[in-house]
């Protein structure tokens, strides 16, 4: 059935996965345009203090606009409470990551844009693929959705943990830690992958929301194809 409803989730699954991939391939040109920035303890935010910000908010819109996309495409397949609740966290998500293109790092909001953004995706991500695997448990498609959404949460944990082991070992070496302190070097014995961490977060992001994008893609496709067989 190629109803208006019909077309516009499918148009908002090609957008999900467009924009997915914009935001992972503007995060990787932002390693070229500012080399000076050290991927493995530099934040993806900081990018906002190089000369190409505006490559870093285009890169935030479009991974807002993707989480937005997805929620949209899923609309009509989330017919269990918890895949609903999972929309809800999916636009919060959203709207976590459009605050951060507009508040940079430098910005008191960008905390907030981070605290709502970041956590809201994992827990989008199990509640509305365990909801879409149980549905397609005969295409082969709930691997990589309970796949990639587990990894969300395991990103997130990876990054938490980076995180306290940097600040603890930065410290311990005699950093200052005092607010409106720039870190502009690592003092020996600091402990650093929070930034790889970071990075990592954002592609186990982008990928859940291509992985479940694809799979409604392909319900609706089979759906459309059994409907014009009927």
């Amino acid at each position: 059935m190629n109803t208006a409803p019909s077309r516009m989730a499918t148009a908002a699954g090609r957008l999900a996965i467009a924009t997915a991939c914009a935001t992972l391939l503007l995060l990787a040109s932002l390693h070229v345009l500012s080399p000076e920035l050290d991927p493995s303890w530099r934040m993806v935010s900081e990018y906002a203090n190089g000369q190409h910000g505006w490559v870093l908010s285009l890169m935030f819109s479009a991974w807002a606009l993707s989480s937005w996309a997805l929620a949209i495409a899923l609309r009509s397949l989330a017919v269990t409470k918890a895949a609903k609740v999972g929309l809800v966290f999916l636009c919060l998500a959203g709207i976590g990551e459009a605050m951060a293109s507009i508040f940079d790092i430098k910005h008191s909001l960008h905390s907030v844009a981070a605290l709502i953004g970041i956590p809201s995706l994992p827990v989008a991500a199990m509640l509305i693929s365990a909801s879409v695997a149980r549905t397609r448990e005969r295409s082969g498609a709930k691997s990589p959705l309970l796949w990639t959404a587990n990894l969300t949460w395991v990103s997130f944990v990876l990054m938490a943990v980076s995180f306290a082991i940097f600040i603890a070992t930065y410290k311990r070496a005699g950093g200052d830690m005092s607010a409106g302190t720039a870190i502009t070097a690592l003092p020996p014995g600091v402990i650093a992958w929070i930034g790889w961490a970071n990075r990592f977060l954002i592609f186990c992001y982008c990928v859940w929301v291509i992985t479940v994008a694809w799979q409604a893609l392909q319900r609706r496709s089979q759906s459309s194809r059994t409907a014009t067989a009927g």
